[in-house]
């Protein structure tokens, strides 16, 4: 297949990246920490950590684990915690002692977090106050041996160490009772690893470092087995593509969506970890003047975030006043990023909403659209560098330029597999190495990939094929719209029909004027049939719209 998207990268990225430049995240990790020891390398609740701290505070970390809890190499140690600076010493000390992450959502509930840490074998988790009673209902049918429990407040400086834990534990009430019998708090964790050496570790590229779980809205949660190789090349890859626009040492980068997302891992944690870059850690992005408070205490040059999130942040009043003078890079992921959403961001900041596209499995970015585009242009943008793309029916065939056919990629980035699961494995590749995405797709003569949508959330509406992207971006596109999801419901006459599921910016907008606004826009047998109206949307940990909850009316 020739790889036409190469005529396209954007100047200064090159069509490969060298995947051999470190050994392990560890290396890189140990290298950032010397070139940039000075420099402040997470904020969180105010309170900043330079990256000579990062390092000495891992280290200690590091030898708790090793020493303290003689967990033998490879264990697998779990991470159930919000954006809090707990969380990269925690990373970071894991894997540079060669143990493999297993991210865990703080949300889960009993069942759900009982299936991951058993499904990963997990020896030791790290886990924040306010949820472990949920730990406490299944720990004792597990293989979990180690307990080390985080508060919100324990890394701040005297006195609001204090005053944070009581406001949180006392007043609002964020911390139900629980007991964990044997349970270690995180700073006495660290005293005792400062008491212990670190004995070196050997990790290669093709050791594990992460268990991240994935599809579990689609049925039971997998672990996508992450390589340390998959984890550099996909931070590579990335950097290769901002490397023209951003600064070593000089970056602020605004991270709200959770570090346990392999989004947020990968992009804000890792590749600016690697520029020496200050990540700002939002520990509560679900409330949104607390955030837009948090921007403007910052000149800030780059955010991340899911098209929800910046959708929300543009419905503040008080975010148009924030200072954007300095931001470079605004990437959106996790979802498609609406048209309406992308164009009034750059009114807004004057700066390009970027598309990009990933998956768990891939690490995750696939494809990035061009940093320097002049407006929104509906595509996840061209392929990262060492990355291959194909188009493919449902017969396998690849299909010509401009046809629809399932996204289905190639590269350094892709995962080894799932955890304990070589059926899962083998379905999710074809017979030449390709991971099947599940997403319908188009790629142009120019490299660009649009995806048209998830193939299992297609609509088939008297034999024709509905997107709900398309549906979803017209109506959003309405003003008295502020958020909708597409799907697909039964049909006597048509077998399935669109419904859609709106929130209103407008609260007299009516179930007609959504209705005509779509008969302007899309063909008939697009138009939806039913309008409900609703004061919220199920969302995913990371804001992603769950059509699968709209469509089983489990919401």
């Amino acid at each position: 297949m020739e790889k036409i998207w190469l005529r396209s990268y954007p100047p200064g990225v090159p069509a490969e990246i060298d995947v051999g430049a470190y050994r392990s995240i560890g290396d890189l990790f140990e290298q950032s920490v010397r070139r940039f020891a000075s420099h402040p390398a997470y904020v969180c609740m105010g309170k900043a950590i330079t990256y000579a701290e990062l390092e000495q505070q891992s280290r200690q970390f590091a030898a708790y684990l090793q020493q303290g809890l003689k967990l033998q190499r490879g264990s697998r140690v779990a991470l159930m915690m919000p954006n809090l600076l707990q969380y990269p010493i925690a990373l970071f000390g894991a894997l540079r002692a060669g143990y493999t992450i297993v991210n865990v959502n703080p949300l889960y509930t009993a069942r759900e977090l009982e299936h991951q840490l058993a499904d990963a074998g997990v020896e030791a988790i790290v886990i924040l106050e306010n949820f472990a009673h949920t730990l406490q209902q299944v720990c004792h049918s597990l293989p979990l041996r180690h307990i080390v429990v985080a508060s919100l407040g324990e890394m701040l400086d005297f006195p609001r160490r204090q005053v944070v834990n009581f406001v949180v534990r006392h007043v609002k009430k964020l911390v139900p009772p629980w007991q964990l019998d044997g349970a270690v708090r995180f700073a006495e964790a660290l005293g005792l690893g400062a008491k212990a050496e670190l004995a070196p570790v050997t990790v290669g590229q093709d050791d594990i470092a992460f268990l991240q779980y994935t599809g579990g809205t689609t049925g039971v949660a997998k672990g996508a087995a992450l390589s340390h190789g998959n984890i550099i090349a996909n931070l590579q890859q990335a950097h290769a593509w901002i490397a023209p626009h951003v600064r070593d040492g000089e970056e602020i980068i605004i991270t709200a969506l959770p570090l346990y997302h392999i989004f947020s891992l990968t992009a804000n944690c890792l590749t600016f970890l690697k520029i020496g870059a200050t990540n700002v850690l939002i520990t509560n992005p679900r409330d949104i003047p607390g955030l837009v408070k948090e921007l403007a205490q910052y000149r800030f040059t780059a955010i991340t975030g899911v098209n929800t999130l910046f959708n929300a942040l543009l419905n503040n009043p008080d975010f148009a006043q924030v200072d954007f003078s300095a931001l470079k890079i605004s990437l959106g992921g996790g979802m498609a990023v609406q048209q309406a959403v992308a164009e009034k961001w750059q009114r807004t900041t004057g700066r390009l909403l970027v598309e990009a596209y990933g998956l768990t499995e891939t690490s995750p970015a696939v494809c990035i659209n061009p940093l320097d585009l002049a407006e929104f242009n509906h595509s996840i943008g061209l392929p990262v560098p060492s990355t291959e793309v194909s188009i493919r029916d449902d017969d396998d065939v690849e299909q010509p330029t401009g046809s629809r056919g399932e996204l289905c990629v190639k590269g350094p980035q892709v995962m080894r597999g799932y955890w304990n699961r070589p059926d899962d494995t083998a379905r999710a590749f074809t017979a030449d190495g390709f991971l099947r995405t599940g997403d319908i797709a188009v790629m142009d003569e120019r490299g660009f990939v649009r995806i048209v949508d998830r193939k299992k959330d297609m609509i088939l509406v008297s034999g024709f094929n509905v997107y709900p992207n398309e549906v979803e971006d017209v109506i959003a596109s309405h003003p008295g719209v502020l958020e909708v999801a597409a799907v697909g419901v039964p049909d006597e006459r048509s077998g399935e029909a669109v419904k859609v599921f709106v929130v209103r910016r407008d609260p007299s907008l009516t179930e007609q004027e959504v209705i005509a606004h779509c008969r302007q826009n899309l063909t008939g047998y697009k138009v939806p049939h039913r309008v409900e109206f609703r004061s919220e949307l199920p969302k995913s940990n990371v804001g992603k719209i769950l059509r699968r909850a709209l469509r089983g009316g489990e919401a």
